[in-house]
This record gives structure tokens, C-alpha cells and sequence, in this order.
């Protein structure tokens, strides 16, 4: 079964943590905080709590990795009070679990992006918390030299750089397909690059149903134009199934075996900790498809939500997790972007966080996110699993392999 790196990791620090919990030792009640972190993500999080000063109340981090959801609709005195959500997309289906959010900060969740999901009937019930910028590829500039090579500005010229570098002996990409996200975000990039129409309209749709959309197989049959290519995926595809994200990461930047990895920008803190080389580090982001058309901006993020019933001091923490500089602990850390905001960044950051604010970009949220159960672990996830398997350097097959993924689908839609 497919895991995330959230998952794999989160066991450890809910123990850890729960042994340490001021409820647990029969003291006053903490507000119990549910979060998908782990390793670095979990202890700049911790970092961030610090940095809120002293509380009237304890509080516990619940790190519950990809269950995150099962945390909805609990009612025992274990229950977390508030939940970091990675899916803001599961808030529309959860309102009967959720109270909303105070009123002095719930225009935060009205904003551009958030507020087709935060918002309903008027009452907020989400704020976000983190953004995360999921069309940009992080690679080795010296890789791209020795190449003779420079970023693409267009898909095709993508697929002539991976050829370029296979020839100069350099594999050009490493591949987290052992988290099935990183496979669902390559697509959602091209289907949002090719047809926006159609993205904006399934991610919208009451009962989504992609296997009706013809636009939606030629983003499969592109995708599998990079994924089939002979030596392409760094170890191949038997590698990148059992890849997790930081393992990705790690390939291009510490082992140095692959130039490039698609990586959302939370992916920073890793690249910089492994980099062989700290000066050898670029980034672009996800080309156009084509000539004239807008490069896709896909994005992602956590929100904060508070669970029935909830108290004073949850409603306390939320608003404080929610001032302008509550966060700047991890940002100093690296790998965390604010909506709206532009300075205190890396570069890089500071690159992808100037483009969510550009005038005339149209950032879209992570569609798999909006799909429901077609876009989770035996949806989406499995069939571009499947799909990547099929096409493992034969272009011949990619055709077939779409098809076949298509007709997966509308077995999904139909179960």
C-alpha cells in the first residue's frame, strides 16, 4: 500500500509526545493540536508554539501523519480540539464536525484560493495556516551545465532537455512515486497547463467524473511522454515506486544521481541539509504546454479548523496561530510560504511566493484535494501508479496505458 513520508514517520512522535502531554498526567486539559508533520516539519511547528509566549493552558501536538482524518467526528476526551489540515478540501464534507472559526479572523479564510473551500453559507470554518507551492522543480545548476543546458520555458523543450542530459550521461529526474501526491501533482500541472476549463470544473463538480473529459487522457498521454522516455527516472521505475519524498530529494541533492525533482516548496529545509555542494541548488517552475498559454500554478495547503465541541482556549490558540508573525519561526527555518506574503523568504521562496500574488496568475488548489475519494490512495494514486508501471521506458505503450487509466477511472466513478 502506498504510504506518505507523513505517515511513515508520525508514529514515533505521537508517542513520544503523548507521554510527555500535560492531560496525560491528570493536569488541566490541553488543547490538543492534530497535525500530518513529522521530523523537521513537526519540530519547526514546535518552534512556532515557542514563539507564541506564555500560554494559560498546555498544549499537545498530536502528529497523526495521513490519518489526519480520522480525527473528525471523535468525541472521547482524546479528541484534538484543532486540526492542521493538509486537504483543505475535506473541509466542505466535514462541516457537521466543525465549529467556525472566531469572527475576527475569519476574513482570513475568505480570501483569493481559500474561500470556495473555508467558506459556506457565509460562516468560515477554516483558516489557512501554510501555503504550499506544488509546480516547482528544484534541480542541480551544474548538472544543467555540464548539459550545456538551461530551465525550460515550454513542455517541449522539457522533454528535449531530459533527452539532452540522457545523452550527456546525466539522468534528469528523481521520482517520489512511493507518495502517490508527488505522482497526482505531475498530472494536475499538465491537466491545469493544457485545459483550466476543465480543471476549474472538476475540482468544482459535485460528482466529478474525469473519465468524461477527453482533455483529461491527453494530459495522461504527455505525462507519459516524460515518464516513459528510456533513462529518464533516476534508478528507473522499480526505484521510484518504493521512493519516498525526502528520498527524492536527497537523490538529486546529496547523491547527485538525478538533475532535477518536481518538489513543493516545503521541500527546502532537505534540499539545503543535503546538498553536497549548498551553492549547486536552482529552481524553476512548471513550464508552459505550449506557446501562449499560462504556465499551471498548482497549490496546496495546511488550514486550522476547530472540532465540535470546541473551548475558549482553542479558540485562543487558533487566533494566535493566525497573527501575521506567529509563523516566522519556521519560516526562518525554510520551506514555508503565507498567503499573501512575499518578504522574510530564501530567494527560491521568495520566486514562488511572488508568483501566487502575480497579477494575471490564476494559482489553482491541488485537484486530486477536490476529487473526493477518486483523488485519494486507491484513486488517483493507484491508477497513476498503474499507470507509470505500464509506460516504464516504452513510449509505445503510453497510448494504451492512458486508455487503460481512463477506464480505471470510470470504474472509480461507478464503485
Amino acid at each position: 500500500m502506498l504510504t506518505s513520508r507523513r505517515a511513515f514517520l508520525g508514529t514515533a512522535g505521537t508517542l513520544m509526545l503523548a507521554g510527555c502531554s500535560s492531560d496525560v498526567l491528570g493536569l488541566r486539559r490541553a488543547v490538543r493540536v492534530a497535525v500530518s508533520w513529522s521530523g523537521q516539519e513537526l519540530r519547526a511547528f514546535h518552534k512556532v508554539l515557542t514563539g507564541l509566549g506564555t500560554l494559560s493552558y498546555p498544549v499537545e501536538v498530536v502528529p497523526l501523519g495521513d490519518d489526519i482524518s480520522t480525527a473528525f467526528g471523535a468525541r472521547s476526551d482524546r479528541r484534538p480540539d484543532i486540526l492542521m489540515l493538509p486537504q483543505p478540501g475535506l473541509v466542505p464534507r466535514h462541516l457537521q464536525d466543525l465549529e467556525p472559526m472566531p469572527n475576527d479572523i475569519g476574513p482570513l479564510g475568505q480570501a483569493r484560493l481559500w474561500k470556495d473551500l473555508l467558506v459556506h453559507n457565509g460562516t468560515t470554518y477554516g483558516v489557512p495556516f501554510k501555503t504550499a507551492h506544488k509546480s516547482a522543480v528544484w534541480y542541480r545548476p551544474s548538472a544543467f551545465r555540464q548539459a550545456d543546458v538551461q530551465p525550460p520555458q515550454h513542455w517541449a523543450e522539457w522533454l528535449a532537455l531530459n533527452r539532452t542530459l540522457t545523452q550527456a550521461g546525466v539522468t534528469p529526474l528523481s521520482l517520489a512515486a512511493g507518495d502517490g501526491w508527488v505522482l497526482t501533482d505531475f498530472l494536475e500541472n499538465v491537466l491545469l497547463g493544457i485545459a483550466p476549463s476543465v480543471y476549474t470544473a472538476l475540482a468544482a463538480a459535485t460528482s466529478p467524473r474525469p473519465s468524461e473529459q477527453p482533455q483529461f487522457g491527453a494530459a495522461l498521454r504527455l505525462l507519459g511522454q516524460l515518464w516513459s522516455a528510456p533513462g529518464v527516472l533516476a534508478g528507473g521505475v522499480k526505484t521510484s515506486l518504493v521512493q519516498q519524498f525526502p528520498d527524492a530529494l536527497v537523490e538529486v541533492f546529496g547523491h547527485r544521481k538525478a538533475a532535477m525533482v518536481l518538489a513543493s516548496d516545503f521541500a527546502e529545509p532537505v534540499v539545503r541539509s543535503f546538498a553536497a555542494d549548498p551553492n549547486d541548488i536552482g529552481l524553476f517552475t512548471f513550464p508552459q504546454m505550449s506557446a501562449g498559454a499560462a504556465a499551471p500554478v498548482v497549490v496546496g495547503g495546511d488550514v486550522m479548523v476547530l472540532t465540535k465541541p470546541t473551548s475558549d482556549n482553542a479558540r485562543d490558540l487558533v487566533r494566535r496561530l493566525a497573527a501575521p508573525t506567529a509563523p516566522d519561526p519556521w519560516i526562518s527555518e525554510g520551506g514555508f510560504l503565507v498567503d499573501g506574503r512575499t518578504t522574510g523568504y530564501s530567494p527560491e521562496l521568495t520566486r514562488l511566493a511572488e508568483q501566487l500574488v502575480k497579477p494575471g496568475e490564476q494559482p489553482q488548489f491541488d485537484l486530486s484535494d477536490r476529487l473526493g475519494r477518486l483523488g485519494d490512495i486507491n484513486g488517483l494514486w493507484r491508477v497513476l501508479t498503474d499507470f507509470l508501471i505500464a509506460v516504464d521506458g516504452r513510449p509505445d505503450k503510453v497510448r494504451t496505458a492512458a486508455d487503460a487509466a481512463m477506464s480505471d477511472l470510470l470504474t472509480l466513478e461507478e464503485g
